[in-house]
């Protein structure tokens, strides 16, 4: 069984090939930005050269993609049309009233109005009451007349559609879907019963507007690269992994591609769920650290977090994610000082192309990676599995020239650079774990990406974290993570009722509907539905409270064990709980997963451990100064050897930097395990 996973990141593609579950190849290949597809054939030639493999001989070929997060942050999605209950047509505008910036005087509007502006925004005559009884009926000829006005004469290519509370009553929301695909069958529609049938009007509008944005782009992007498998000689269907974690057909993500948004993210949380697991440490923090940016998730009892509201690019985006937070913290930021005079570093990246100055691509900005091969940290011969020759001038020159107007030398620069870098990330950490009620001091921090096992040594002394864990491909990690990834759908219903008033059979109904839809989306992905577990949930509050938590719901004594859930989960979020007031349900969710078999992986052991194969001046803070410092190949390094900091580990896809103080182990089944003194440097 011969499986690929193709990882497109800012900076650079990852591939992994996966033979019979047990020997994995990798490699990456810097990503084409002005055509992400030329990259992804260009990295899976190359892998399918090295190993020999023909493309029909693939069984599973899964992507992690960034076109649906582009498309929303370069503001080129479809040209989309929004229908809406007459009156209410501005919800899009108006919002919530929310600023993030209190004092601005001159804030820009936060409401996505780019994606329907208000001439393409329209108002239905049509009415459903709260209780799901159609107070006015659906005037079919206004939505002949608008939907002529939309495509004709506005040039809309996907249309919006979130009448009030068509969650209670989907009625006129599938009548008016069947008027404009019998006018224009071309056009993309997207219905709010479908994409977010929950309360909460402007939410709604949000992400099912959202959903018809990105209908064009996802649609098209995913079928250039089927098409482009296809000529390559690739048999197998082409998967794609969600934004919650779970793997699903191109086919099921093309009919919702709002599940898409974080695709890239969610693979390397899920791929580090996989390696803490099998090293035993169930309790981590994910430090995914590339070119561009840092991503970061907590993994707890071995699960990921998983959140039913997130904010991207400023949007509220209600649909479930797994809950990673990012900043533009990766190997291509830039150096900068601001209007005081004070060095700062991102969220500006110089990307692959230019690149870090060092990449001598036309690049001049001093970044993150310069000053790393400045401390010597990096290889300047072999880096990014040898795509690249780093150049140790042009890095010097860039970082010299801001640092003479700190009146600081180019190694404290390079250090200084660093020392903000890894407080940035490590204030992240803090955002992730501490507000949440976590104590990351009892977390292994899990560091990949190419950049992360270099910094995470630094940011876990910070934090006082007393482990970093380093998978054995920590670079290609997020692409290894779409091969370790179950098939998984989510649903939901908004689902009203208090505690004390509940009817248990509507409640079982309810369920039984959302049930329905997992199972239909499970077959077609073929998956049989005796292999389908189904994990079902409420979103609850005190009767009163604006917003809700989410608890699991039992298979027995559904009610009593929810509010007891309830109750502890406000405790430990909020340090306090009612037990005497009244809880309610405001939704109900199900998770259809089907388990993949998890890979045995065998392990990177080998007959002899070499000593270190060179060693190169490389400058710690700690100390003040360059030091000689070992260089191992991790290739030669064997289960339970030890390598005493300071040290480098160097590999295809990344570099480990074991600071003064510290020390590595390998664990056996590869991963090594870096432990750290409070006091090292």
């Amino acid at each position: 069984m011969i499986e690929i996973g193709v990882d497109i990141g800012g900076t650079f593609t990852d591939i992994v090939l996966l033979r019979d579950g047990e020997q994995l190849h990798r490699t990456k290949v810097p990503s084409t930005k002005a055509d992400p597809i030329a990259g992804v054939r260009q990295g899976v030639e190359k892998i399918l050269a090295a190993t020999q493999v023909s493309p029909a001989d693939v069984s599973r070929f899964v992507h992690g993609s960034t076109v649906a997060i582009n498309a929303l942050l370069q503001q080129k999605g479809s040209v989309t049309g929004l229908l809406m209950t007459r009156g209410f047509e501005d919800t899009l505008e108006i919002g919530r009233q929310k600023r993030s910036r209190m004092y601005d005087l001159f804030l820009r509007p936060e409401t996505p109005t780019f994606m329907a502006p208000r001439h393409r925004r329209f108002g239905i005559s049509e009415r459903v009451a709260a209780d799901g009884t159609i107070v006015l009926p659906l005037a079919e000829g206004e939505v002949h007349e608008t939907c002529e006005c939309l495509v004709d004469e506005l040039g809309a290519t996907a249309i919006s559609v979130c009448y009030l509370f068509s969650f209670r009553n989907p009625l006129h929301e599938m009548r008016t879907r069947e008027i404009i695909t019998g006018m224009y069958p071309n056009v993309q529609v997207s219905l709010s019963c479908e994409v977010d049938p929950t309360f909460r009007e402007y939410e709604r509008c949000v992400v099912t507007t959202l959903d018809a944005y990105l209908q064009g782009a996802v649609g098209d992007y995913l079928e250039r690269l089927g098409h482009a498998l296809h000529v390559l000689g690739f048999r197998a269907n082409l998967q794609v992994m969600q934004s919650r974690g779970g793997i699903t057909t191109a086919d099921t993500v093309a009919r919702r591609p709002v599940s898409l948004l974080l695709s890239g993210l969610a693979a390397g949380v899920v791929g580090s769920q996989f390696v803490g697991v099998r090293a035993g440490c169930n309790e981590v923090i994910s430090l995914d650290m590339g070119g561009t940016s840092c991503d970061i998730a907590l993994i707890s009892a071995g699960k990921a977090l998983v959140a039913n509201e997130s904010r991207v690019a400023g949007l509220p985006l209600r649909a479930q994610m797994i809950d990673v937070n990012t900043i533009g913290a990766g190997g291509g930021s830039i150096a900068w000082l601001d209007d005081a005079g004070g060095l700062r570093v991102g969220p500006q990246s110089a990307g692959a192309d230019p690149g870090p100055a060092c990449y001598s691509r036309g690049g001049h900005e001093p970044t993150v990676t310069d000053a790393s091969l400045l401390l010597g940290y990096l290889n300047p011969a072999n880096f990014a599995d040898g795509e690249l020759s780093l150049d140790v001038d042009s890095a010097k020159k860039a970082i010299a020239r801001i640092g003479e107007r700190l009146g600081l030398d180019p190694v404290r620069t390079a250090a200084g650079i660093h020392r903000i870098v890894n407080s940035k990330m490590a204030d992240e950490v803090r955002r992730v774990s501490v507000q949440r009620g976590y104590d990351p001091r009892n977390f292994s921090l899990l560091v990949l990406g190419g950049a992360g096992p270099l910094h995470g040594g630094a940011v876990a002394l910070e934090l006082g974290m007393p482990r970093v864990l380093v998978p054995e491909a920590p670079g290609v990690l997020s692409a290894f993570g779409l091969l370790v990834a179950n098939i998984e759908h989510d649903q939901s219903e908004t689902f009203a009722a208090r505690t004390d008033e509940l009817d248990p059979g509507s409640l079982e109904d309810t369920l039984e509907r959302l049930n329905a839809r997992g199972k239909e989306k499970m077959r077609r992905d073929g998956v049989p539905v005796d292999k389908v577990e189904i994990h079902e949930y409420a979103d609850m509050r005190y009767v009163g409270q604006s917003y809700e938590l989410t608890v699991a719901l039992s298979k027995e004594d559904r009610l009593q064990r929810a509010v007891a859930a309830f109750h502890t989960l406000h405790r430990t979020l909020y340090g306090h709980s009612d037990p005497g007031r009244i809880v309610e349900f405001v939704n109900l969710r199900t998770v259809h997963v089907h388990r993949l078999p998890p890979p045995p992986l065998r392990s990177g052991d080998v007959s002899v451990a070499r000593g270190a194969r060179a060693s190169r001046s490389a400058y710690f803070e700690s100390l003040n100064k360059y030091v000689d410092t070992p260089v191992h190949d991790r290739a030669c390094l064997r289960p339970g050897t030890v390598v005493v900091g300071p040290a480098i580990v160097e590999q295809a896809d990344t570099t480990l930097v074991v600071y003064p103080g510290q020390t590595a182990r390998v664990l056996p089944e590869g991963s090594i395990m870096l432990e750290v003194e409070p006091h090292g440097g």
